[in-house]
């Protein structure tokens, strides 16, 4: 732990932010037994509306991210909720889409509902079945969340990332060895995430290495720097403060925001640099009245270990092109002095696309009430979530704080 912003019991006690009191979580991976998102979704749904001590009745609104239909092949996923739960059926429902932050923009529409008292609780539910495809439909999807116009010749998203990873050895000198002990950071984290895709801690050596377990996938990226295609789903329940105070645990929102970067990528000031970054991770802990020294955690957009070290210099851990610096540090890790990913991220946990955001900040919470099982830290009171859509094209930053 860093240190905290004195003063913030009283503030706690008297704002109208909204509360995360209910959560539930399926496995990722390969789950064969779900068909189709609608049955990943009906795992969750009433699950978190349980474990919040509510009823259905008591829900005033739905909201859904799922990516988008090329997966499901289906248009109203929100309506879907209904059919695994009739007694949710009439609830108004919505389905919200931004690429990878596809469950970071179903979480803040909720808020938005709540804080605009529109209503007074929202059940948010992020889930994707996605390992039923085959590969060329996989890999075209996922470009989806890459500008197509101009990143398509990149031959897959993670080929867009493989770039980035290329230009930023070329500048600020090789970054292998921090990729790799990023990508066994993440996966050592795993091993104490019950949902996690995979439960095995791989080594630095292997993660380091290319062979035909770890084959090169685009640029200097292995298969060890990309998150695994995965089905899953998770939810949340969001509520208004005189809701949360009869809720036996919460999860206060102190802040969040979103930002967008320019396309294409050429239009930036830095393309490897994350401004989008940037302005959403500040903006988010402007708004809660903390600085980075005051979180105890961070679950952050791991889409590929590139993404994760660029993040770091975009949050401010470590200056422009020097985020191997917080690697060889060990700043990062789970007995560092700002853990990032205790989850596993979505290198391990798995990263089923719309359940993603929602995955992160249910994590997060049980983090901040005590209740992370094995991958529970010895102190946490306060995170910071990011999710992220494309190359940083969509930027979503949560801070969030707990009391047990």
């Amino acid at each position: 732990m860093l240190g905290h912003n004195p003063g913030r019991t009283l503030l706690h006690m008297i704002d109208d932010s909204p509360r995360l009191i209910g959560w539930s979580h399926t496995r990722f991976g390969k789950l064969e037994h779900h068909p189709d998102v609608e049955s990943l979704m009906a795992e969750v749904a009433m699950a978190a509306v349980a474990d919040a001590g509510l009823s259905a009745s008591d829900i005033d609104g739905i909201y859904v991210g799922v990516f988008n239909n090329g997966f499901s092949r289906q248009s109203f996923e929100a309506a879907l909720v209904g059919v695994g739960h009739p007694e949710l059926a009439r609830i108004p429902a919505v389905r919200l889409e931004n690429a990878c932050a596809t469950g970071s923009a179903a979480i803040f529409g909720a808020l938005d509902f709540i804080e605009s008292r529109r209503g007074r609780t929202a059940l948010v539910i992020g889930a994707e079945k996605m390992t039923h495809a085959d590969g060329d439909t996989v890999n075209d999807v996922l470009l989806g969340a890459a500008h197509r116009r101009t990143e398509a010749g990149a031959g897959s998203f993670a080929g867009v990332f493989g770039q980035l990873a290329t230009e930023y050895a070329a500048r600020f000198g090789e970054h292998h060895d921090a990729l790799a002990r990023i990508s066994a950071k993440n996966h050592r984290n795993g091993l104490a995430n019950p949902w996690a895709h995979m439960r095995k801690d791989l080594g630095f050596d292997f993660c380091a290495t290319v062979s035909e377990r770890n084959p090169v996938v685009a640029g200097p990226l292995l298969r060890t720097d990309c998150s695994m295609v995965s089905d899953g789903a998770a939810a949340l329940v969001i509520a208004a403060p005189d809701v949360a105070r009869t809720a036996r645990r919460s999860v206060r929102v102190a802040g969040r925001a979103q930002a967008s970067e320019p396309l294409p990528m050429a239009r930036r000031r830095d393309p490897l640099f994350f401004d989008g970054v940037r302005a959403a991770f500040s903006a988010a802990l402007a708004e809660a009245a903390v600085t980075l020294s005051d979180l105890d955690l961070i679950e952050t957009h791991d889409c590929f270990t590139q993404a994760e070290l660029m993040q770091y210099e975009a949050f401010g851990l470590a200056e422009h092109g020097k985020g191997a610096t917080v690697v060889a540090e060990g700043l990062t890790e789970r007995d560092g002095r700002m853990p990032v990913n205790v989850s596993g991220g979505l290198k391990a946990k798995g990263h089923p696309v719309g359940a993603t955001g929602v995955s992160q900040h249910v994590l997060a919470a049980r983090q901040l009430v005590g209740e992370a099982a094995d991958m529970q830290l010895p102190s946490a009171s306060r995170a910071a979530v990011f999710n992220m859509g494309g190359a940083a094209v969509a930027n979503y930053a949560t801070v969030l704080e707990g009391h047990r």
